[in-house]
């Protein structure tokens, strides 16, 4: 089972004034390749944080994703953490400098040449789709944290990742609280260790209290336990079956 984590850094999203929406998008992609994200982690902008979590995550994980801190102001410090938690120091890469002097021209600045920075041993990766290359140091993918860009790499990351067995979901709606459900929902927990079953409570709404989820790599697996849940429910308390 290949495994996932993202490490997403910014003071501006520990302090509140901006929102993350990069999870969300990465997590959905993960999930539609039959990778398992399993850690998330956020940090402020300092470059040993970093660095510290990125050795972390790396040797835990098969793919580390980070996201931010890849710009050329002085709290972009996110290049430098990863080169420190590989013990090896950052360069200027000629092709990603290349393409920031076409791309700039004569208004080109010392600033817009930071972003040519990388780790030493990195590699680029680009694709028709995403002609700007990613940073890539070992199995850790240097992401950008402007949701517009992040989202433009999500092809890319489905290139390269490539497609395994994607995960299957199925729902169960019931108007039984989880106080009620619990004996049979650890009775079906029990009995179908391969299968991840979420249970969320609605606190509004009338069509239904509680919903439960079945996910996994095999099919019949998640069906057979979803199955198996909803016929341990009186008949008139299941709202349906997805």
């Amino acid at each position: 089972m290949r495994t996932a984590a993202a490490l997403i850094i910014g003071n501006e999203l520990l302090s509140g004034k901006i929102a993350d929406a990069n999870i969300v998008v990465l997590a959905r992609a993960l999930r539609s390749l039959g990778v398992v994200f399993r850690r998330v982690v956020m940090v402020l902008d300092e470059s040993d944080v970093i660095a510290e979590e990125v050795r972390t995550l790396s040797k835990t994980h098969d793919w580390l994703f980070t996201s931010g801190g890849v710009g050329p102001t002085h709290d972009d410090v996110t290049i430098d953490g990863v080169a420190r938690a590989f013990d090896t120091h950052v360069v200027i890469e000629p092709s990603m400098e290349a393409m920031l002097r076409a791309y700039y021209g004569d208004k080109l600045t010392e600033g817009h040449l930071l972003m040519a920075r990388m780790p030493h041993g990195a590699r680029l990766a680009a694709s028709k789709s995403m002609p700007w290359p990613t940073v890539v140091m070992n199995n850790v993918w240097i992401l950008p944290g402007v949701p517009e860009i992040f989202q433009a790499k999500i092809p890319l990351i489905r290139e390269e990742l490539g497609a395994d067995v994607p995960f299957v979901s199925h729902a169960v709606f019931t108007t039984l609280d989880e106080g009620t459900i619990k004996p049979m929902l650890d009775r079906v927990v029990s009995e179908h260790p391969d299968v991840e079953i979420g249970s969320y409570p609605r606190w509004s709404g009338l069509e239904y209290k509680t919903k439960l989820t079945f996910d996994g790599l095999d099919v019949e697996k998640v069906r057979t336990a979803r199955d198996a849940f909803a016929a341990s429910l009186p008949e008139e308390a299941v709202v349906r079956v997805e």
